[in-house]
């Protein structure tokens, strides 16, 4: 697959701020294979995330989805970690060989002793008393300049981030596998208001699927 040439449909509207997700799932809904989302991918969907990452003013992710990594790549974007416990490594590469410092995303609740580490090693945003407000989150991050917003998970914060109105996209590669178990879907929290999506595109790249939806129209 060209995925330089399939990314020509993936630029950022003019009416940003814009949060797009991207996320990976079996055909049976599940994102995970024994712990790990990165069993599901293969090198098309690698390089997909890597482009899309270039196209965005910041990445978010959740602590969970952080912790899975445990790195982050010289040259991407700005990294926004959404953590209400904030139980992140401060002393690792993530946070101590970051060319600029991660924003972490937290609230009133966060304990005080990890707050001030976060202080030390990050630029702290705190929204929500007890628990982040994904909309505060991603309103401030805009107003300070971080308009074109790509989520890659985890499910709970792309949950919050849909409960709060702000997931205009949502970019979904299909594995070709059934796994089972009792893995998270790609969202995993309450019940919202059904929020309908409008297919963009689904381009086939062998027996693996990439789906673009955005937000309908009303």
């Amino acid at each position: 697959m060209d995925v330089s040439a399939m990314l020509e449909g993936y630029a950022y509207p003019e009416t940003a701020p814009w949060l797009r997700a991207n996320m990976i799932a079996t055909l049976d809904g599940g994102i995970q294979y024994r712990g790990s989302t990165s069993a599901l991918g293969y090198s098309g969907d690698w390089a997909l995330m890597q482009h899309l990452r270039t196209l965005a003013d910041v990445v978010i992710m959740g602590a969970t989805t952080v912790r899975e990594y445990g790195s982050y790549p010289p040259g991407a974007p700005k990294l926004a970690i959404v953590s209400r416990s904030l139980r992140l490594d401060f002393e690792g590469p993530l946070f101590v060989e970051a060319p600029t410092p991660p924003i972490v995303v937290t609230c009133g609740a966060a304990p005080v002793e990890r707050l001030r580490e976060a202080e030390r090693r990050a630029e702290v945003m705190v929204c929500g008393a007890d628990s982040a407000d994904m909309g505060e989150a991603l309103q401030r991050l805009a107003e300070q300049g971080y308009a074109r917003q790509l989520c890659e998970g985890g499910p709970v914060v792309l949950a919050e981030v849909a409960a709060a109105g702000w997931l205009h996209e949502l970019c979904l590669t299909l594995s070709p596998s059934i796994t089972a178990g009792d893995a998270a879907r790609i969202l995993d929290g309450p019940v919202i208001d059904m929020q309908s999506m409008e297919l963009c595109h689904a381009v086939q790249d062998g027996n693996y699927l990439f789906l673009r939806y955005r937000m309908a129209q009303t």
